[in-house]
């Protein structure tokens, strides 16, 4: 994770790590993690946040982030970790999943793409408040 973080040009991205962790951790954060270790490293994880949508009218998932670290990919890890994300999310009783890929990427839209995910036409917008 901290890979893709510093790709991305977060030069915070250890301590951004940390304090999202941190938070997810707390008792009745709105965020999760799932993990999956390999001989005591963590190779992959799941890290998503529980919203109310009005469109849906409930629960829904936001998956921030699905990661596998390089040297574990093309081992089904990732379809592993997607599985168990949808099926608590069906456990959780939630009405939906979204999530932001970026458009380049067709290993991951065909992975998404094969559990029935499908396109939705937007363009994000952020704004950072220091």
């Amino acid at each position: 994770m901290m890979g893709q973080m510093e790709a991305i040009g977060d030069s915070h991205a250890l301590t951004n790590l940390t304090k999202a962790i941190d938070l997810a951790l707390l008792e009745g954060s709105p965020a999760k993690i799932f993990i999956v270790q390999e001989a005591e490293q963590i190779v992959g994880l799941a890290f998503f946040n529980i919203g109310i949508s009005l469109e849906k009218g409930g629960h829904y998932m936001w998956l921030n982030d699905l990661y596998v670290h390089k040297d574990f990919r093309q081992k089904g890890i990732a379809k592993k970790l997607l599985l168990h994300t949808l099926f608590w999310a069906e456990q959780n009783d939630l009405k939906g999943i979204e999530l932001e890929t970026g458009v380049n990427n067709i290993a991951t839209k065909r992975l998404y793409n094969s559990f029935g995910f499908y396109d939705i036409v937007s363009k994000r917008y952020g704004l950072d408040i220091k």
